[in-house]
């Protein structure tokens, strides 16, 4: 299995808006709306922040709770496989792709789908990976019962999961990559 994190090639890799304060967070987001309004970045809510900030705590507890390794507040995002949707967010797409073999697996929590509407109370169809954070050995029988999201719903027709997000609660393997 290989996860991969999709960038704009000229903002970097890894740059992570939750590692900001809330002021710069709402000013980076405010200055992509200004400069970039076509991006998908472009078209968050204004509460995006706060919503970010509200659901990576409930990953935190969660994956933590099951046993999991988090060595960071905010976690690094990749997705499980290839998602070309993902590339159409930036202007200069780029991704790294990284073999899951390298990361210790207990530093790894998933969800079926983006956190966001994974956790939000407007997403309410009764699907059994909803409200739910996976460890690896869980997301894989997951995956066996339903697949990629990638693959059996790559236009967004079927529900809001497009793809499997990678929370990677440490920095060692991301370091390499950077």
């Amino acid at each position: 299995m290989y996860l991969y994190h999709y960038f704009d090639r000229n903002a970097g890799a890894f740059r992570n808006i939750s590692e900001l304060n809330d002021d710069d967070a709402q000013k980076v987001l405010e200055n992509i709306k200004l400069k970039k309004p076509e991006s998908m970045c472009a078209k968050r809510q204004d509460s995006y922040v706060a919503d970010r900030r509200h659901y990576e705590d409930i990953v935190r507890r969660a994956f933590a709770a099951k046993g999991g390794r988090v060595l960071r507040d905010t976690p690094h995002y990749m997705v499980v496989e290839e998602c070309a949707w993902l590339e159409s967010w930036y202007d200069e797409p780029a991704f790294v792709k990284i073999d899951v073999g390298e990361f210790d697996l207990d530093t790894l929590s998933f969800t079926y789908g983006d956190s966001h509407p994974t956790f939000s109370p407007k997403v309410n169809d009764g699907k059994e990976y909803r409200r739910q954070v996976y460890t690896y050995d869980e997301i894989l029988h997951i995956i066996e019962k339903y697949g990629l999201p990638q693959v059996w719903n790559s236009g967004g027709e079927y529900g809001p999961e497009r793809y499997i997000e990678v929370q990677v609660w440490d920095d060692s393997t991301i370091a390499k990559y950077k």
